[in-house]
């Protein structure tokens, strides 16, 4: 499902009592565990991926986080097939959101990562990834879907920040991208600069 960012937070963006969003196709992911206890989920990251790379639309983001990706399909999935990750949500180019692992556990999507000395991003974030590449532009639709899945989690959560994956993994990441339009995100989530603490307010 697909959702303007403008107005309030609909209903169906909202994580039910067991971390799932209604508005999302559900896809189960099993690359997941428990967080910490007590830990705060206080942080989302924000990711690109495109499998194949710089291909969309193939459904092989969803093989890859569910661990079914056919290493025989193309030449770099011999690379990753047996690697275990998913982030919790997928932000598709046409809009659709689908959640793989609910908000409430720990998706396996930061790798090593760090955040203001706090090491382990996956214990307290919230990992999206939107389909797209780091030399194309993002879809209407991606902004406006991504945007109120934030609002949303920042209703239910106590999210304290906003960042992308190079954010926290310097060096390592580069998602998601120099195309993200970070100031149209944040105006369509209605996102104040002090919670995207990687980016200097305007002067």
């Amino acid at each position: 499902m697909t959702a303007p960012a403008s107005g309030p937070v609909p209903a169906s963006f909202l994580p039910d009592a067991e971390g799932w969003v209604p508005a999302a196709r559900r896809v189960p992911s099993p690359n997941f565990d428990e967080r910490p206890a007590g830990m705060p989920v206080d942080l989302v990251v924000l990711h690109n991926i495109s499998l194949p790379p710089g291909q969309f639309g193939s459904g092989d983001i969803e093989a890859f986080f569910q661990n079914r990706l056919d290493p025989d399909r193309h030449p770099f999935f011999a690379t990753i097939h047996q690697v275990q990750v998913s982030a919790h949500f997928l932000v598709r180019r046409d809009g659709e959101l689908v959640q793989f692992v609910p908000c409430g556990k720990r998706a396996w999507h930061a790798g090593q990562s760090d955040f203001f000395g706090r090491g382990r991003c996956n214990d307290f974030s919230v990992g999206i990834e939107i389909e797209g590449s780091d030399d194309l532009p993002f879809t209407a639709a991606q902004y406006a879907t991504t945007a109120t899945l934030v609002k949303a989690l920042r209703a239910a959560l106590p999210v304290q920040a906003i960042a992308g994956h190079s954010d926290i993994a310097p060096g390592r990441k580069t998602d998601p991208g120099p195309h993200f339009d970070w100031d149209r995100f944040a105006r369509l989530a209605d996102v104040p600069q002090n919670l995207l603490p990687f980016r200097p307010p305007h002067s």
